[in-house]
């Protein structure tokens, strides 16, 4: 629903938000602007909100407004198919995802929908939108959706979620400001004002670290997009390669360590180094494509 896209373009979109005190979904709000415009669609689902949305909330208020739900759980698909985070399957008329993030899939799509809505939504998708599927982006999503039916999958899920609160608590300790108090998920988005400093400079300070975040907007942000109050980090890339509470705890002191002094090129260039070290130690999972593998 954002202007700049093409379904803020196409369609009026009426946006709720969280509440200033805790951060937290405001369903009094979304009960009250529900109620006044009667609107045809409700979509849920978030980029950047740390804690578990309530999707049957969401559907008690979609049913009484007459309106159909949409949840884009792209950012917590995974946690999902774990069993690990509630699933909007049981409550949505539309369900839509990436495959990659949570997922650990290719960098795609899927949606779905009640048996109700199927030929309408093919329809959207083809001829409506696209066409020319690429079939070994089809073959990686159905290796993703058979490695999420694991064990081991569910295993990575939680310790997601508990590297995501050790990381948490780690940077509130040491002097940040967690939006909503701290995490559910695998996220989290970190204010990083009481340290005097904007997003834009805590990220390429990082970056520069090898230490992978974006810069975000807090809710209630002063400050504008290009240079926000806050950044956004997740565990899930260094969960998938082994590292676990003492590695989340490191990282922390690490990031704080730069955001303390974003500026000074000898912190930088130690930590740099660490972080490399510590890399090395923990390398990407990857099929060894040097080696021929015979039937």
């Amino acid at each position: 629903g954002m202007r700049l896209n093409s379904s803020g373009i196409l369609y009026r979109f009426v946006h709720y938000g969280v509440r200033q005190d805790d951060h937290l979904l405001d369903f009094d709000q979304i009960v009250r602007l529900a109620r006044e415009h009667k609107p045809k669609l409700i979509v849920a689902g978030a980029s950047a909100y740390p804690r578990e949305i309530p999707h049957e909330r969401f559907a008690e208020i979609a049913n009484e407004v007459g309106a159909k739900l949409l949840v884009d759980m792209a950012h917590y698909a995974g946690l999902v198919a774990a069993g690990v985070h509630n699933s909007p399957v049981p409550y949505a008329d539309f369900v839509t995802s990436t495959t990659h993030k949570t997922l650990r899939g290719p960098r795609g799509g899927i949606a779905m929908c009640r048996a109700e809505h199927a030929k309408d939504l093919d329809r959207a998708v083809f001829p409506g939108t696209q066409g020319g599927p690429l079939m070994h982006v089809v073959a990686g999503k159905a290796i993703a959706f058979a490695e999420a039916l694991k064990p081991e999958f569910k295993d990575y899920a939680e310790q997601v979620i508990a590297n995501a609160r050790v990381l948490a608590q780690s940077l509130a300790s040491g002097g940040v400001k967690l939006v909503s108090g701290g995490t559910d998920n695998h996220l989290m988005l970190v204010d990083v004002t009481p340290l005097g400093l904007g997003g834009k400079l805590a990220e390429e300070a990082l970056d520069r670290c090898g230490i992978t975040c974006n810069k975000n907007m807090i809710p209630y942000d002063e400050r504008k997009p290009v240079d926000p109050s806050g950044i956004r980090l997740g565990t899930p890339a260094l969960t998938t390669r082994g590292m676990g509470a003492d590695e989340m705890e490191q990282v922390a002191a690490w990031i704080l360590q730069v955001l303390k002094a974003p500026e000074d090129a000898q912190v930088i260039e130690s930590t740099r180094r660490e972080v490399a070290d510590l890399a090395e130690q923990y390398p990407v999972p990857a099929a060894k494509l040097d080696q021929v593998v015979t039937g």
